[in-house]
C-alpha cells in the first residue's frame, strides 16, 4: 500500500485501504495486480489517467514515422535514367522515408531476373552511405523488390545529388 504522498504503508487489508482512500477523498488504484501481495496506491484516478495520456501523447510525438515510398525501374534502364531514379531515391532517404525499389519485368524479361538482381544490388551499393538494406531483393510475381531504410547518421555524402549541384552552379 502506498499513500497519496508516495510513502509505503505496508500490507493492509482491502477494507482498511478503501477506508483510508475515502477519508482522503481519493481513489484506491491497483498499481501492480500481479505482485504478491498486489500493490495499491491512494491517488486521484482522473488525474492519473490524464497524466498517463499526456505521457502517451508525448511518446507518440517523439516517435519517428517512416513513410514507404516507391522507386520503380525496368531491367533495360539506361545509365542516365538510372541516375535520375537514384537521385530521387537519395532525396527520399534524406527526407527520412523508407524506399521500396521495384523492378518490373514485362513479357519475356522475366527470364532475365539476374539483370534485375544486379540492378538492385547496384542501387543498394550506391545508397550504402545513406541507407541500410531492410529487406533483401526478392522476386514476387513479375516484380522484384527490396526495401531500403535511411541510416540515422549517413556514413558519407550522397553519390548522385552532389553532381547535380556542381553542374548547376558552374
Amino acid at each position: 500500500m502506498i499513500d497519496e504522498n508516495g510513502e509505503q504503508l505496508g500490507i493492509l487489508p482491502t477494507e482498511d485501504a478503501l477506508a483510508r482512500a475515502r477519508t482522503a477523498g481519493l481513489d484506491l488504484i491497483e498499481v501492480s495486480p500481479t505482485a504478491q501481495p498486489p500493490v495499491c496506491k491512494i491517488a486521484d484516478y482522473g488525474r492519473l489517467k490524464y497524466e498517463q495520456s499526456k505521457k502517451d501523447k508525448d511518446a507518440r510525438k517523439k516517435q519517428r514515422h517512416f513513410e514507404l515510398k516507391e522507386v520503380k525501374l525496368r531491367p533495360k534502364i539506361e545509365t542516365h535514367d538510372y541516375e535520375t531514379k537514384a537521385r530521387m531515391a537519395e532525396r527520399l532517404l534524406l527526407d527520412g522515408s523508407k524506399i521500396k525499389v521495384t523492378i518490373m519485368f514485362r513479357g519475356r524479361e522475366i527470364t532475365y531476373t539476374s539483370f534485375g538482381r544486379r540492378l538492385l544490388d547496384r542501387m543498394a551499393e550506391d545508397m550504402l552511405p545513406l541507407a541500410t538494406i531492410e529487406r533483401e531483393p526478392r522476386l514476387e510475381g513479375r516484380n522484384m523488390f527490396m526495401i531500403l531504410a535511411p541510416r540515422a547518421t549517413p556514413t558519407g555524402p550522397p553519390k548522385f545529388s552532389h553532381k547535380l549541384e556542381e553542374t548547376t552552379s558552374a
